[in-house]
């Protein structure tokens, strides 16, 4: 692969400057998934960001899943968050949940009660949200604002015993109703909800906020960078506030990024698990899905999304990458280790005339013409064989080079054959071709005779394997503000509007069904070939069977895509 350019880095030269200047010791940073979902492409920049800054500078990354919300976690996201992180080629130095220390953020929380800067608030979600005013609007103060520290404690205790009904009340963070930052208007910081944690059970019923357990958990673990995306930077000056009044000996903290946002590829969990629940997908891990497990089945390798994170860079804007630029890294990491074999994915049967009946020679095929130590194959031919549907015209146009009456075009690695007759069924379609060869002609051999301008490709008939083939377009077409759409981790309640499933494209998925090599029956899932002319595959781990293999295409074979220099 193409040795990167060296991207910007702002928060390296961060770094940089705080060991310098002895403010910290060593680096340790964080990756903190919240588990109520699977991990997207966008989650891959952060996580590259977390473990390669602190690896560089010998310092320690701990996964730490932020399971602050039972409602919507589950074990199967913590598994997956776990196996993605692994496969993308990172290892953590401790694993932590956010749970392992809702004890000690009750502790702070009542803190804060006897200190007068938190009070447990009778109103609504909807009351509180509309008491908290607008961008150019002040909040006004909960009635209960006032309440004394006695009373708080006596009630926030009680909604830690169970005494209160799941949105009775919550405990707010006692700041300025009438701060320009809406971030500081008095935020939830713990809210009741009766409902099993996949890690504590039903020891609690009241749960903290994720703005407020999130500072919390980093100055716990002593992290010393808190990176977090660019929608978290108006949460800062809360961050900061929860960390000083809560009296915390560690002090970390935060800066912020931009988001990896790429074009035509929807990373709002939120839409992402409605695709998943009304089965539009056939789940997280589809090969259409931007998840890291759906990435990794359709074929990406995790070579070809570090560098493609890595050229992105780390920046404070917050952009648009293009599509094509991931799709390059893949083609890039796959062009010297992907087998090159051939596959015919709409067959038209071709009959060679003037072959021997009965007849099987094998013919020698480079495995990778890029990579002369992956060898060669034997490939069979015979008599008759199959081409693509596509490469051969009855009427064909100018230019056109491939079969055609009267036309003679080279088989890939085998010889001329020249179209003479074809047949047709009733419906007018072609159903069958028939050649004849020129045995002189045969790859290897050094004929110079003549030349042709068509090159196909083709799998001999009698020992083809039938196959199936998966070809993907993007799922759906993003709306134009998708890029500053924010992700999921601020905690407040947004639904979700079915109506951007009309914006799928109903060509994502095309199956066809073909044939490929002989060599091709034995494949292994995630096994990883380029198909001359059509681009790289995948075997499909989820619906191949032994002998029956299913491909995904990864990506297509070429691009005007070029990098920027």
């Amino acid at each position: 692969m193409e040795k990167p350019s060296t991207p910007s880095n702002f928060i390296k030269n961060v770094i940089t400057d705080d060991l310098e200047s002895g403010k910290v010791q060593k680096v340790i940073t964080r990756f903190p998934p919240e588990p109520n979902g699977y991990l997207h492409i966008g989650h891959a920049k952060a996580i590259w960001i977390n473990f390669t800054l602190a690896q560089e500078f010998g310092g320690s990354t701990n996964l730490r899943f932020d399971d602050t919300n039972p409602i919507k976690e589950d074990v199967e996201f913590v598994k997956s968050i776990e196996e993605d992180v692994k496969w993308l080629g990172y290892d953590w130095a401790e694993k932590r949940f956010a749970s392992d220390y809702f004890e000690e953020m009750y502790k702070r929380a009542e803190l804060l009660i006897q200190k007068g800067k938190a009070y447990v608030d009778d109103q609504s979600a909807d009351q509180i949200r509309e008491t908290r005013g607008t961008l150019t609007e002040p909040g006004s103060n909960s009635p209960y604002r006032d309440r004394s520290v006695e009373e708080n404690l006596e009630l926030f205790r009680n909604m830690r015993a169970g005494e209160f009904k799941d949105g009775e009340k919550v405990l707010r963070a006692k700041i300025d109703m009438s701060s320009p930052n809406i971030n500081l208007r008095d935020p939830v910081i713990y809210r009741i909800a009766h409902v099993a944690h996949h890690n504590t059970g039903d020891k609690w019923c009241i749960y903290p906020m994720y703005t407020f357990a999130h500072p919390l958990e980093d100055a716990i673990e002593g992290v010393t960078h808190s990176l977090c995306s660019l929608e978290f930077e108006d949460q800062r000056p809360f961050y900061d506030w929860v960390i000083a009044e809560c009296e915390m000996p560690s002090t970390p903290h935060q800066y912020e990024f931009g988001r990896l946002n790429v074009a035509q590829t929807l990373t709002s969990k939120r839409k992402l698990k409605l695709l998943v629940e009304e089965n539009i997908v056939d789940g997280w891990d589809d090969p259409r899905m931007p998840t890291i497990s759906g990435l990794r089945r359709r074929g990406y390798t995790p070579e070809a999304i570090r560098s493609f994170v890595y050229e992105t860079g780390i920046s404070k804007s917050q952009g648009l990458i293009d599509l094509q630029m991931l799709e390059h890294f893949v083609r890039e990491d796959l062009k010297l280790k992907a087998p090159r074999t051939m596959a015919v994915l709409k067959p038209l049967k071709v009959v060679i005339t003037n072959y021997p009946e009965g007849q099987v020679e094998w013919l020698e095929a480079e495995n990778n013409t890029e990579n002369p130590d992956m060898g060669s194959r034997q490939i069979p031919f015979s008599r008759e064989i199959y081409i693509e549907q596509d490469d051969f015209m009855e009427n064909p146009p100018n230019k056109y080079f491939r079969l055609f009456p009267g036309n003679e075009v080279r088989l890939k690695n085998a010889y001329f054959i020249k179209c003479n007759d074809f047949i047709k069924d009733a419906d007018g379609n072609v159903t069958e071709i028939h050649c004849t060869y020129d045995p002189e002609t045969k790859s290897g051999t050094g004929f110079t005779g003549r030349k042709v301008k068509g090159t196909i490709h083709w799998v001999e008939a009698s020992h083809a394997v039938p196959a199936e083939f998966r070809l993907y377009e993007p799922l759906i077409k993003p709306k134009e503000d998708e890029a500053a759409e924010a992700e999921e981790g601020t905690e407040e309640i947004e639904k979700v509007e079915k109506s951007f499933l009309d914006e799928i494209n109903p060509n994502s998925l095309e199956i066809l069904q073909g044939f490929v090599e002989p060599e091709m029956k034995e494949a292994n899932p995630q096994d990883k070939f380029q198909f001359f002319r059509h681009g790289y595959f995948n075997v499909d781990p989820k619906y191949s069977e032994p002998g029956k293999p299913v491909f995904n295409l990864i990506v297509s074979m070429k691009s005007s895509f070029q990098l920027p220099k």
